[in-house]
């Protein structure tokens, strides 16, 4: 596998279960029901254009211009799903783990739409801190403070409480997120 920068890593480990499941049904059409939940979920957060490509590629479309028009993060994910199919060795591993501060924008943007009334929002953010409550330590510590950000309760030290430096680190990216989207 060519290396690729560590920004480029990074986003490949933290979509590494899409890169996978989008491969795997383009191999064997059973498993594109379970894939079709996600794409749903991930379109109504704001990932339209990446979701509109890897329908693309479920048709069978593999042409290098499938990656034009789009930004760093999804541009990516679409290489790694093409190398992916053409070379599974060159695929992330199931078990990589990105650096969860790289969630803080995304996390921000849904926090934010939650705080809209956006439903989607609201169920993707419900399911998400359940994820994280059962990863257990600092995940579940965050899970927890998903609930009081999205109500606009930003006090860093209550939500900090009993998070090691890994969950801090992740809650303050993720309230600098949401003072940077607030102000735009």
């Amino acid at each position: 596998m060519p290396v690729l920068p560590e920004r480029r890593e990074q986003i490949r480990s933290a979509h590494a279960a899409l890169i996978l499941q989008v491969v795997a049904a383009c191999q064997n059409v059973h498993l594109r029901a379970p894939l079709e939940e996600s794409l749903r979920v991930a379109a109504a957060n704001g990932w339209g254009d990446l979701v509109g490509v890897i329908r693309h590629i479920l048709a069978g479309q593999r042409e290098p211009d499938l990656l034009q028009g789009l930004d760093e993060e999804d541009g990516t994910i679409i290489e790694s799903i093409l190398m992916g199919l053409q070379n599974p060795e060159t695929l992330p591993k199931a078990s990589d783990q990105a650096d969860p501060t790289l969630a803080a924008p995304g996390l921000a943007s849904v926090i934010l739409a939650t705080r809209r009334g956006e439903p989607e929002a609201l169920a993707w953010l419900g399911r998400m801190a359940t994820q994280m409550q059962r990863a257990g330590g600092d995940m579940a510590r965050m899970g927890a403070a998903l609930g009081p950000l999205s109500r606009g309760h930003y006090d860093r030290r209550k939500l900090e409480r009993g998070m090691g430096p890994l969950g801090r680190s992740l809650l303050q990216a993720v309230l600098d997120a949401l003072a940077k989207a607030e102000q735009q």
